[in-house]
């Protein structure tokens, strides 16, 4: 069974320090997310070709796979569906995502492409699941780059598996 790449949209995907790329105006730009002309259509192609099951991981939820995906050329993906936020999630100082990823990829190996990970979430990941990871941290002024895929093909062809 493939690893599962967990990825986050803003930041990683739509990056918030650059000018972006031009696609077609959808029915998203005309109900003021203007954020989706910053998406690079090369990154589905180069997603695809990653050796993994593509799993959206973002407050997006289903709307990824209705704006996103297709101006990227990705199929509808599954997605992460969040639990309710607690007054405990957070607290000590793991990021709200890390451990109910953890939990969806139910002992699986996995990577998850994100802006906001830290050395918190590395540790308690390492210590908590019971197969390989890699937790990348993307710039979120970049989005995703040809470093960020070169390190995610690696782990995911076999290094980190």
């Amino acid at each position: 069974m493939a690893a599962l790449l967990f990825l986050d949209v803003d930041g990683p995907l739509i990056p918030f320090g650059g000018t972006g790329y031009r696609v077609a105006p959808g029915r998203w730009e005309s109900s003021g997310n203007p954020l989706l002309g910053r998406l690079d259509p090369a990154l589905g192609p180069r997603l695809l070709r990653l050796p993994c099951e593509l799993v959206w991981a973002t407050t997006w939820g289903d709307q990824a796979n209705e704006a996103v995906a297709p101006r990227i050329g990705l199929p509808d993906l599954a997605v992460v569906d969040w639990p309710e936020p607690s007054e405990a999630e957070g607290r000590d100082g793991l990021h709200w995502k890390t451990r109910h990823l953890s939990a969806w990829a139910a002992g699986r190996p996995y990577a998850w492409a994100d802006d906001e990970i830290t050395p918190a979430d590395r540790a308690w990941t390492a210590a908590h699941h019971p197969a390989p990871t890699l937790l990348h941290r993307v710039d979120p002024r970049t989005g995703l780059t040809g470093e960020d895929f070169d390190v995610l093909a690696c782990w995911l062809g076999g290094a980190g598996v």
